[in-house]
């Protein structure tokens, strides 16, 4: 069994997914539009080139997103994506590399629990949180 994260956006999915696989070194796995399948009868003819499905995969776990099946208003609250780093230079630069664009929420410090904690959030409206486990 897994548990993922799976985001909606609405029209700007293409942007943010091939931002994410860049801030995280990946590739995308997928990314797929409405054009051409079954779906593309049930979205306005201008959303057919959006995305009905993209997915990354990131120290073994998927993110995966949509732009959904049309325009409206997206807000992304009440959860953020949580990366775990493996050292403070990776926690620095994904911190960095998602934060751009975007706003921090809390600063990229050591806290009680990890060597390095910080919040943000990006470009497209996502909440982030780095984090760097302190060793038990």
């Amino acid at each position: 069994m897994s548990l993922n994260a799976y985001l909606t956006f609405g029209g700007t999915c293409r942007d943010a997914m091939n931002f994410y696989a860049e801030c995280l070194g990946v590739e995308l796995e997928m990314i797929s539009t409405f054009a051409g399948t079954p779906a593309e009868t049930y979205v306005p003819p201008e959303w057919r080139d959006k995305i009905m499905h993209a997915s990354l995969r990131y120290g073994g776990v998927a993110l995966m997103a949509s732009d959904g099946m049309g325009p409206g208003d997206v807000t992304h609250g009440g959860f953020s994506v949580s990366v775990q780093a493996t050292s403070i230079e990776e926690a620095e630069r994904l911190f960095a590399a998602l934060g751009a664009g975007g706003a921090v929420t809390m600063p990229l410090e050591e806290t009680f629990w990890a060597i390095r904690f910080g919040t943000l959030i990006d470009q497209f409206g996502v909440p982030w949180m780095v984090n760097l486990d302190r060793p038990m």
